[in-house]
C-alpha cells in the first residue's frame, strides 16, 4: 500500500497508417533485439516438474518446504479484524464491467497457482518475487520452450458448496474470461493461449501460441480465478453482469452477510479444504474479516476512534500528523506502526487524458505540470511527511537516474528512429522543483507561459488563455466526494495556479459511482489515478502500457500509446537473462517518463498503520511484499478480554 495523503482508489485514435507503421517498426526492432540478445539453441528440449513456478526457474522454497519463512505455523485461530472502506458497492461480482464491487469480493476464489493473497494484501510468498506455488494444483509441468503447461491437481480441491474443483472448472472459467471478461483481458489472452484442454478430471493442459514471448504466459493461466462451472449453468448468471449472488469458492473465506454500503463480512470456511497445505500454514487465522463502508474520512476516523472497526492503514498524511492523540492512543489500547514496504510505490499522480485534442502536445502538459507546488503541498497540507516521487521504479535498482549506458544503451540504440536523441543521451526526466515558501512559484508560472506560447496558446487582454481560433484552454478535473479534505485542498490549490495562467481550469467534487462510470470513460481532461509499478516484466506491461488496448483498458486511463513503449516493453518480454531484463525494465522507466502521461506527486516507503492492541504479528521483521493483517496476523483473545474488561471494547 502507498500512502497518498488521502484515500482514493484518452483513447488515441490509431489511424490505420500508424498501426501499419508500427507493425513495419515493430517488426523490424524484433529482428535488432534478436540479434543483440542472441542466446544458443537448446540441443534438446527438457521437461521441467516442479511445486511452483518463476519464469527463470529460480523458486525459493524447495519442494518439502514446511510453510513460509514469516509465519506463525503455530498462530492460533479464531477472533475478528475489521477494516474500512470509502463509498459505496451494489455488486458483489467484482469482475462486472458495471457497478462497484464490494471490497475483497474476488478473494473467495482460488487459482492454480498462488501469487497474491486471497484478501489482496499483498504477494505470496511476501519474501519473494515473481514465484507461485502449488495451490489447486500440486505440480506444474512443462517444456523447456514454454509452449505448453500442464497442471496436475489436487484431487481434494472442493467449493464452498463441498463439490469437487476439478479441471473442467478450469477449463470453463479460462473460456468465461475470454468470452464475458473485460475486453483488454480477453484480447490479450486469446491471442497467447490458443487452447484450454481438461485432459481429465485433475489434470489440465494450455498451449500457447507459437511465435511469441514466453513471458507471462504459464503464471497467467496458473493464477486465473476458478469458478463452479455448475453454478453457471445452473443459474445463467454471466461474468459481466452486476449482481448480489455470488458462485461459490474455493478460498480459506467465504462471504457471511453484507448490508449494501454499510458492510460486508467473510468467514473462515471451517471445512476449508487446503487448511493443511505448507503455504496455508500459520495464514488465514481470524474467524472473521469485516469490512466497514463509509461516506467519508472523516465518518471512518471518528469510528476508528470507538472501535467500530479495528485495524486502519493510515494514508492521510493530516491525520498521521496530528489526528492520534485521542485516550485510546494514550492508554495504549491502540498501536501505532510503521511497517516497511519493500515494493515500489504506487505511480500516482495527475493522469492526462491523451484523448482531449489539446492536451496532445506535450508542451501543454509541461506548462500544466509547472503549476503543481510538491514542495509547498508537501510542508503546507501534508506535514513534510512525503518524497516526491520520479520513478515508475521508484528506489529500486530499476530506477533510471542518469543518461543510459552499458545494456541499457545498446537496448535504445538498438530501437533506431523510435528512441529520441534526448532519451540516448540525456538524464532521466526529473520532476521540477519549486519553491516550498509560497504556492506560486514565479519562476515556473514564466516557464509554463513560454512553453504555452510556443504551443500556439496567448493570453489575451482579459488574461485568457487562447489558442488561434480564439478557443480557450479548459481543464476539469472531477474528484470522488469519498476522498478526503486533503485531497480537495491538494487539487483545489492547483487549480488555483492553473487559473495564474489563464487556463479554465476546475475541479468537480461529485460522488463515487459518479466518480467511477466517469473514469471507466475517460469523462475528464485531468484525473488523479494510478498505473501499476513493476519490478519484473510481463504481458501485462503492455495493458497498462501499450498501445494495442490504449482506447479502452481501465487499465491505461491516460490512454498511452506510444510505439517506443511498446518496443522496450516487447524487448524485456524476449530478455533470456535477469540482466538484460533489468536493463530492458530500466529503459522502460526512462520511456515512461519521457512520454509525459502524469504529473508525478508524492510517495512513502513505510506503511502507516493503526489498531486496537489484539493482534499479533511475527515478530521477525515484516517481509517486505506484504504487511500481512488478513494473511499472517492473529487475534489475541487474553488481551481482547483485558481491552473489554476496560471498557474499551465491546
Amino acid at each position: 500500500m502507498q500512502q497518498t495523503g488521502i484515500r482514493h482508489a484518452s483513447p488515441l485514435t490509431m489511424t490505420l497508417a500508424y498501426r501499419a507503421s508500427r507493425i513495419r517498426a515493430l517488426s523490424s526492432i524484433g529482428l535488432v533485439i534478436a540479434a543483440l540478445w542472441a542466446s544458443p539453441l537448446l540441443a534438446e528440449e527438457n521437461m521441467i516438474r516442479a511445486h511452483g513456478y518463476s519464469f527463470y526457474g529460480d523458486l525459493s522454497y524447495p519442494a518439502d518446504f514446511e510453510h513460509f519463512s514469516y509465519v506463525n505455523p503455530d498462530a492460533p485461530k479464531g477472533g475478528d479484524i475489521s477494516i474500512s472502506w470509502q463509498g459505496t458497492f451494489d455488486s458483489m461480482n467484482p469482475f462486472a464491467r458495471v457497478g462497484r464491487s464490494g471490497l475483497m469480493s474476488s478473494s473467495i476464489y482460488e487459482s492454480l497457482l498462488e501469487s497474491s493473497e486471497p484478501m489482496g494484501g499483498g504477494l505470496v510468498p511476501a519474501d519473494a518475487y515473481g514465484e507461485g506455488y502449488g495451490l489447486l494444483a500440486h505440480t506444474v509441468e512443462y517444456p523447456e520452450t514454454k509452449e505448453w503447461v500442464i497442471f496436475h491437481m489436487r484431487p481434494e480441491a472442493r467449493f464452498s458448496d463441498g463439490t469437487p474443483l476439478t479441471a473442467h472448472d478450469v477449463v470453463f472459467s479460462h473460456n468465461l474470461f475470454l468470452e464475458q471478461g473485460l475486453p483488454s483481458y480477453a484480447q490479450a489472452v486469446s491471442q497467447r493461449v490458443l487452447d484450454a484442454e481438461a485432459l481429465d478430471d485433475h489434470t489440465v493442459k494450455f498451449t500457447f501460441a507459437p511465435d511469441i514471448s514466453r513471458r507471462s504466459l504459464i503464471d497467467q493461466v496458473g493464477s486465473t480465478p476458478v469458478f463452479s462451472q455448475a453454478w453457471y449453468e445452473e443459474t445463467g448468471a454471466r461474468l459481466d453482469e452486476s449482481r448480489m449472488e455470488i458462485s461459490p469458492g474455493s478460498g480459506p473465506y467465504m462471504l457471511d452477510s453484507f448490508e449494501v454500503n454499510r458492510r460486508i463480512t467473510y468467514r473462515r470456511n471451517p471445512d476449508y479444504w487446503g487448511a493443511d497445505l505448507p503455504n496455508n500454514r500459520g495464514r488465514h487465522n481470524f474467524d472473521r474479516i469485516r469490512v466497514e463502508y463509509f461516506a467519508d474520512g472523516a465518518a471512518a476516523f471518528e469510528a476508528f476512534k470507538t472501535a467500530e472497526y479495528t485495524f486502519r492503514a493510515e494514508n492521510n498524511s493530516r491525520q498521521w500528523a496530528t489526528g492520534y492523540d485521542f485516550p485510546a492512543v494514550d492508554r495504549g489500547h491502540v498501536v501505532l506502526a510503521e511497517l516497511p514496504n519493500g515494493l515500489p510505490p504506487t505511480p500516482s499522480g495527475f493522469v492526462f487524458n491523451l484523448g482531449r485534442p489539446h492536451l496532445h502536445d506535450k508542451r501543454v502538459r509541461e506548462a500544466i505540470s509547472l503549476a503543481y507546488n510538491f514542495e509547498w503541498t508537501n510542508q503546507t497540507l501534508q506535514f513534510g511527511l512525503f518524497r516526491q516521487r520520479a520513478s515508475f521504479t521508484q528506489d529500486t535498482h530499476l530506477q533510471a537516474d542518469g543518461p543510459p549506458e552499458g545494456m541499457e544503451l545498446e537496448l535504445l540504440q538498438s530501437l533506431g528512429d523510435l528512441a529520441p536523441q534526448e532519451v540516448l543521451t540525456q538524464p532521466a526526466r526529473m520532476p521540477h522543483t519549486s519553491s516550498i515558501e509560497r504556492l506560486v512559484d514565479r519562476r515556473n508560472i514564466r516557464q509554463a507561459t513560454s512553453l504555452l506560447q510556443e504551443a500556439g496558446w496567448e493570453i489575451d487582454d482579459g488574461g485568457v488563455l487562447r489558442n488561434a481560433e480564439g478557443e480557450r484552454l479548459r481543464i476539469e478535473i472531477p474528484v470522488s466526494s469519498a476522498g478526503s479534505a486533503t485531497m480537495d485542498a491538494i487539487i483545489e490549490t492547483f487549480v488555483q495556479n492553473l487559473q495564474q495562467l489563464g487556463i479554465d481550469a476546475r475541479f468537480q467534487r461529485i460522488d463515487a459511482a459518479q466518480h467511477t462510470d466517469r473514469r471507466r470513460n475517460r469523462d475528464y481532461d485531468i484525473i488523479f489515478d494510478s498505473y501499476a509499478a513493476f519490478v519484473d516484466t510481463g504481458t501485462g506491461l503492455h495493458q497498462r502500457y501499450g498501445s494495442e488496448t490504449a482506447e479502452f483498458s481501465l487499465f491505461n486511463p491516460a490512454g498511452l500509446a506510444s510505439p517506443l513503449v511498446d518496443a522496450v516493453i516487447n524487448a524485456s518480454l524476449e530478455a533470456p537473462t535477469p540482466e538484460a531484463r533489468d536493463a530492458a525494465l530500466m529503459a522502460l522507466d526512462r520511456v515512461l517518463r519521457h512520454e509525459f502521461f502524469m504529473i508525478p506527486v508524492w510517495y512513502n516507503d513505510t506503511v502507516w498503520v493503526a489498531h486496537w492492541d489484539i493482534f499479533e504479528r511475527p515478530a521477525e521483521e515484516t517481509p517486505p511484499f506484504s504487511t500481512g493483517e488478513l494473511d499472517f496476523w492473529w487475534f489475541n483473545a487474553d488481551r481482547a478480554a483485558e481491552l473489554r474488561a476496560a471498557g474499551a471494547l465491546r
